[in-house]
């Protein structure tokens, strides 16, 4: 009778529980929930599906292929209640609430759990649109049922029960009938129970009745034995409580025993629980077997001891789960206690660390001041020697230089009585230029036109570039060098031969509205600068580089013979064993857009570096523009096949393709690695000297043909007043 009222009692217990499931992942947990938490091994597993309503246009295939699906659905719960030995109940609801369906079977077979897995969607959709499952659940349910939301294996949400449920969990009469029957009773015709005499009663079933109640009175809880207290089985004593008390609101496993973890060393009421258990026991046990007249008085006694022993019960665990977050709350406060102290230590520490660092900064600073200090002690110490050394070379120098010019016989001395008597004391109206380092005027000097430039005195380099050049004209005579005729070196004034046509720069600007320059002339210009140029890179003992290779440094004659001048800043540098020279410059020299890249980058210069700027020079005199990247200007020119466009509008007769060689040329001699020139004596002057022999012919066909006989520079004569020379 045991055994069988045992299994009744679990079947009635999982008859009480349901899973509502459906496709998602969640509802597979909550049926796992379910299996490992409410019920037991043997037992049935009841799922719960709400079936959507068929629309009656799709017929029996709709119908056919919603029942496919609902096996899909349940095919992994048969196989996990097979391994778990279980039985399953699937029970299929249609309707169009799943809520509303669920909760009516719920009521109508009486089931006071329901587990059920989280909502899928997120917390923003179930707040503002329509509410999830779960929470329609929470709301619908009868208050004698509990909710159990399920989410990766645990409960994120309980809704306990409220009120007792209005029917009892175990069967109704068979099992009572059995008790009863067992206890000493017998029921009457109209269906009362009446108590049996003990001598009509057997011994052996009222030992066992006897048995029954006090091992009931004697379990002290539904999870866990507590101490001082004998255990019993946990579904007897479950059976008790329903039979002789009202089934009170369902807490489930999941919402107190598995969230809530009592210590083992906190004592619980158990032992007054027990003694009252079994004085409650043996009182009634006494009263049936010797009064058993007032079974329903003994009863609802027994049931307000119980009720007064759980009020006691659930007092402990109040005070048990206070002392816990208590506790929880103390090991919070020491781990944030510690952590703060890390804290201050490690920031000591950083502290510490800093200081030793800024004193590390510090006696480095000291030691770099006065290695500095010591430094400049010796520099100081470095610098006046040196300036003593300079002072006194600078005085040799000074010394050698008077009594070269006493006794140098190279150029003619001028005083400077006679160069004010020439200039007329340096008037204004005898001024034809202004050069880098002082004016230019026009005098006569032993009855000989000459140009005079005067050195400026605030000139810082110029007295060195002065003696430069009297070194440089006074040493040479070339057709294509400007002639020194003499010089005054005690004030710096430097006597030249007058050039009628002033500088090529000015003739190419056209400056006091001059005629332009022909086409042909151009090229015998461009001849005439290749070969004084040739004469300065051949100069022996030691090749002569100029450095400021310009149209203002080019002067013209009345034939418009072309004259390098202004040659101060040219260098002697030393022979090497190759073909190109290369002496390492300090700083360099010359002007903006005609200095060799290369040399500005690294201070070496060469023979190659007046190439450079001879190639802007060349380009220049055929388009009669600003150096500003006239390179680029006119390789784009090329490169678009517009090179006419650029050529000096001013001249109308243009050789295209002549000049277009002449355009390549100039290129080639400006690239930007000295190593891709040309060279002057064996590539450039040749090509040069052809171009300017097809000028010549030109020119003596024209004169030829010509009905009027003129000189070929009659037409670009023009003032000397206008001439000028930089």
């Amino acid at each position: 009778m045991t055994s069988s009222h045992s299994s009744e009692t679990e079947s009635a217990k999982d008859s009480s529980i349901i899973v509502a499931v459906d496709r998602d992942k969640n509802s597979q947990q909550a049926a796992k929930w379910a299996v490992d938490r409410l019920l037991t091994r043997g037992s049935t597993l009841q799922l719960v599906h709400v079936r959507a309503q068929q629309n009656n246009q799709n017929g029996e295939a709709g119908k056919d292929e919603g029942d496919a699906e609902m096996q899909q659905l349940f095919i992994s719960y048969r196989g996990y209640c097979a391994r778990k030995g279980m039985h399953l109940k699937e029970v299929i609801l249609d309707g169009s609430d799943i809520s509303k369906a669920i909760t009516d079977y719920a009521t109508s077979n009486a089931i006071i759990d329901i587990v059920v897995g989280a909502s899928t969607r997120n917390t923003f959709i179930r707040r503002f649109r329509n509410p999830d499952v779960p929470t329609c659940l929470m709301k619908m349910a009868p208050d004698y049922c509990t909710i159990h939301v399920i989410h990766k294996g645990k409960a994120i949400q309980v809704k306990a029960a409220k009120a007792p449920a209005p029917f009892s969990t175990l069967p109704p009469k068979q099992h009572t009938n059995s008790i009863m029957e067992s206890d000493g009773f017998s029921r009457s015709a109209r269906g009362d129970w009446k108590k049996v005499p003990s001598h009509q009663s057997s011994p052996q079933a009222n030992r066992t009745s006897v048995d029954r109640i006090s091992g009931y009175a004697k379990a002290p809880s539904r999870d866990r034995p507590l101490s001082g207290a004998r255990t019993v089985p946990q579904k007897e004593f479950d059976d008790y409580i329903d039979f002789i008390a009202p089934p009170r609101p369902s807490v489930t496993r999941s919402s107190f025993s598995d969230d809530i973890d009592f210590p083992m060393s906190m004592d619980l009421p158990s032992v007054d629980f027990a003694e009252s258990m079994e004085l409650s026991s043996a009182v009634s046990m006494e009263s049936l077997s010797y009064a058993g007249a007032d079974v329903e008085g003994e009863m609802r006694r027994l049931r307000q001891e119980l009720k007064q022993t759980m009020e006691m019960y659930n007092s402990a665990c109040k005070e048990a789960i206070d002392a816990k977050q208590k506790a929880a709350q103390m090991h919070q406060m020491k781990v944030e206690e510690s952590k703060k102290f890390q804290e201050l230590r490690h920031a000591e520490e950083e502290a510490l660390a800093l200081v030793q660092m800024e004193k590390a900064k510090c006696r480095a600073a000291l030691e770099a001041a006065e290695a500095a200090q010591k430094i400049a002690e010796i520099e100081a110490q470095k610098r006046l020697r040196a300036e003593w050394k300079a002072k006194r070379e600078s005085e040799d120098r000074k010394k050698a230089t008077d009594a070269l010019n006493k006794n140098d016989n190279r150029y003619r001395r001028y005083s400077i009585d006679e160069i004010e008597s020439a200039t007329h004391k340096f008037d204004k109206a005898l001024k034809i230029g202004e050069g880098g380092y002082g004016p230019v005027y026009k005098a006569v000097l032993d009855h000989t036109n000459v140009a005079i430039k005067i050195l400026r005195p605030d000139a810082s380099q110029g007295r060195k570039q002065f003696q430069q050049e009297i070194e440089v004209l006074s040493c040479m005579r070339h057709p294509n060098m400007v002639l020194l005729l003499g010089a005054c070196p005690e004030y710096g004034c430097l006597v030249y031969e007058h050039m009628d046509y002033g500088s090529l720069e000015d003739r190419l600007c056209r400056r006091g509205k001059t005629l332009p320059i022909p086409w042909s002339i151009r090229f015998k210009i461009a001849a005439d600068i290749a070969t004084g140029l040739l004469f300065l890179h051949q100069a022996k003992p030691e090749p002569l580089v100029h450095r400021d290779l310009k149209p203002g440094n080019i002067l013209l004659d009345h034939n418009f013979v072309s004259k390098i001048s202004d040659v101060g800043l040219a260098r002697l540098v030393p022979q090497s064993a190759a073909d190109v020279t290369q002496y390492r410059m300090t700083s360099t020299a010359g002007t903006f857009c005609y200095i060799d890249p290369e040399y500005q980058q690294t201070g070496m210069l060469t023979t190659k570096s007046d190439i450079y700027s001879f190639g802007i020079l060349l380009l220049q005199i055929i388009t009669a523009r600003s150096p500003m990247g006239l390179t680029h200007h006119v390789e784009h020119a090329i490169e678009k096949g517009s090179f006419q466009e650029i050529l000096d509008p001013t001249v109308t007769d243009w050789p295209v393709e002549e000049a277009l060689e002449f355009a390549k040329l100039a290129l080639q001699c400006a690239e930007l690695r000295k190593k891709d020139r040309p060279d002057l004596a064996t590539e450039i002057l040749p090509e040069l000297n052809r171009l300017r022999n097809l000028g010549h012919d030109y020119e003596t066909s024209q004169v030829s043909s010509s009905s009027t006989t003129c000189s070929s520079s009659a037409p670009y004569s023009f003032n000397n007043d206008d001439a000028s020379i930089s």
